[in-house]
């Protein structure tokens, strides 16, 4: 751990966890995790939170998710626990992605009541809902009671009682909590949608036109970007959270074999200055890196290539295996964004990128293109 040892030793030294617990925790502790504990830290002491030191490290423990409070006195007790991985781990098999189940579920719903010959205002008058409620539910876009979904099992003439089960349980996980509820006071309302489909997406396509990817961002770079959104408002603490909260989306992106991020970046965006030019050669030394990897496809739209089918600005294309769950176009705006899953819609965007790809150098001239960046850095 390098020059974090201290840090995690004033952390064990006010917990509860005794030596063998100790020593897991720091087992289980990957470098984002160790940097966001000791910035989000000195954050709060040099905000004057209450506490300090120790007490300040402890709670940001526990905003890095890395620990959770153990009852009175502070004790901190570490998240998960055994053999394996490490918390990225367990996080992604600790259950199922609410965002996720709340389209099947949805999904399943409409599949039943078109099979029934019926429309929106049956279901509605049988829940004792709106019609715009129930279209909602189909859509996903909203939670689901317990006796709203009985109800609709039993006009759509579901009486199997396993069948009914399912459907049950699925209401149930499309409710629960998702991992990133723990950064809830850093995150807009509109964004959790996107984490839940990134999470879960087999396939990640993406346009970016004003900086890198967040996936493929540096820690560095990661947090020049998250101080320029709501400058000069946000509080050095909330952009450590912001930072902490995308470098778990890239461990936790890159701990689930066999997805793809396939992104397209304009030389834009590569070239606009988010720090000081050591900020940027290290992430382009880092784009470089990734472009690597199996699960990432990294195009660069380069300055000469003109008439390019996007006038829009950047948006995210997420598609998924599982054939109850529609394909999803993000598209951020300045204070909220627009989810977009009607299959005229996705296929436009589709298209869209199809093009982009076509258009823009491969994947191995797009790397010599960024080596050529970095020398000239």
């Amino acid at each position: 751990m390098g020059e974090h040892v201290h840090n995690f030793d004033v952390l064990l030294e006010s917990s509860s966890l005794g030596a063998p617990g100790a020593q897991q925790l720091r087992a289980r502790t990957s470098r984002s995790q160790a940097r966001a504990i000791r910035r989000i830290g000195e954050a709060r002491d040099r905000a004057g939170d209450s506490g300090a030191g120790r007490a300040n490290l402890m709670n940001a423990a526990r905003l890095s998710g890395l620990v959770s409070a153990g009852g009175p006195g502070g004790s901190v007790s570490a998240r998960g626990g055994g053999e394996g991985d490490g918390e990225l781990s367990e996080m992604v098999a600790a259950g199922p992605n609410p965002v996720v189940r709340r389209l099947q579920l949805g999904t399943q719903l409409r599949q039943l009541r078109l099979e029934r010959g019926l429309f929106v205002q049956a279901a509605a008058a049988a829940v004792g809902v709106s019609e715009t409620k129930i279209s909602r539910m189909e859509l996903g876009r909203v939670g689901f009671k317990r006796a709203d979904v009985a109800a609709l099992l039993t006009l759509y003439g579901v009486e199997d009682a396993q069948a009914r089960a399912r459907f049950l349980s699925l209401a149930r996980e499309a409710n629960a909590p998702g991992w990133w509820q723990q950064y809830y006071d850093v995150l807009p309302s509109w964004f959790s949608t996107f984490l839940g489909l990134e999470a879960s997406a087999s396939t990640i396509r993406s346009y970016d036109v004003q900086c890198v990817p967040a996936l493929l961002q540096t820690e560095d770079y990661a947090r020049v970007v998250c101080g320029s959104v709501g400058a000069p408002r946000v509080s050095q603490i909330d952009v450590e959270r912001r930072v902490a909260l995308r470098m778990k989306r890239q461990e936790l992106f890159q701990a689930q074999h066999g997805r793809v991020l396939h992104a397209v970046v304009d030389e834009g965006a590569l070239r606009r200055p988010f720090g000081d030019s050591a900020v940027m050669r290290r992430q382009l030394e880092y784009l470089i890196e990734s472009s690597e990897r199996p699960d990432v496809r990294l195009q660069v739209m380069p300055f000469s290539s003109s008439g390019h089918p996007v006038a829009a600005g950047p948006f995210t294309l997420f598609s998924f295996c599982d054939t109850d769950v529609p394909d999803v176009v993000f598209i951020e705006q300045l204070d909220g964004a627009v989810y977009l899953d009607k299959p005229d819609h996705t296929g436009s965007y589709a298209d869209v990128l199809d093009g982009l790809q076509r258009d823009s150098p491969s994947p191995q001239n797009s790397r010599e293109l960024l080596r050529g960046l970095l020398s000239a850095a």
